[in-house]
């Protein structure tokens, strides 16, 4: 399950890509320090954009942990979806890909890692919800349902990548998570392996 995605767009780009859909952005603890990261991993601060309660069409901008501890102290990375409605705490994580990984190829010690991007989106949301706690403070993870066509070769469950039709859906939480969350059609989640370089082991078929 994704451990593991990247954001190399900057802040400014994406302010402008959300006031195009008409969704206002505010950033209530000024604009995020946000550095191009080829690899946010568990733990790791990152943005989100939560939505705002009784304002349809307007999201906070703010760098949130990703993760909260679960039982036992392991990391709440990611949280099933399904038959869930999500009625408050929902977010738009900010991504423009984000990895899978599979068994080493032969020659191999390390696992081999797969980059998925969305089909016409320099960058795009993946579903999340945030939570607030006294101890870990508020923190974020990825939901996850079904895998589609283009996923479930590499793993049986995946995340939710969010075209932007669904953005302003999904931080209204007087919309059905069912109707806003699901997976897309085969061909939308172009993939390229990135360990080991193709060169390295071939082209892939």
């Amino acid at each position: 399950m994704c451990n593991d995605y990247r954001l190399e767009v900057d802040i400014a780009s994406i302010v402008e890509d959300f006031s195009d859909l008409k969704i206002k952005i505010k950033m209530p603890e000024g604009t995020p320090n946000v550095a191009a990261r080829e690899d946010i991993k568990i733990s790791d601060t990152a943005p989100i954009v939560r939505g705002v309660e009784g304002e349809r069409g307007t999201g906070e901008l703010v760098n949130r942990k990703w993760s909260w501890p679960g039982q036992g102290g392991k990391p709440v990375y990611n949280f099933r979806s399904d038959g869930r409605e999500f009625a408050s705490g929902r977010c738009l994580i900010l991504a423009d890909g984000f990895y899978e990984f599979t068994d080493p190829l032969p020659g191999q010690k390390r696992k081999t890692k797969w980059l998925f991007t969305l089909k016409d989106h320099d960058w795009f949301c993946i579903a999340g919800i945030w939570r607030a706690d006294p101890k870990f403070g508020q923190a974020f993870t990825m939901l996850t349902t079904e895998p589609g066509e283009d996923v479930a070769p590499f793993h049986h469950r995946q995340i939710i990548p969010l075209p932007r039709e669904r953005w302003a859906d999904w931080l209204d939480p007087t919309v059905p998570a069912q109707e806003v969350l699901g997976v897309l059609p085969k061909g939308s989640l172009p993939v390229t392996r990135v360990f080991p370089p193709e060169a390295a082991q071939g082209t892939l078929v």
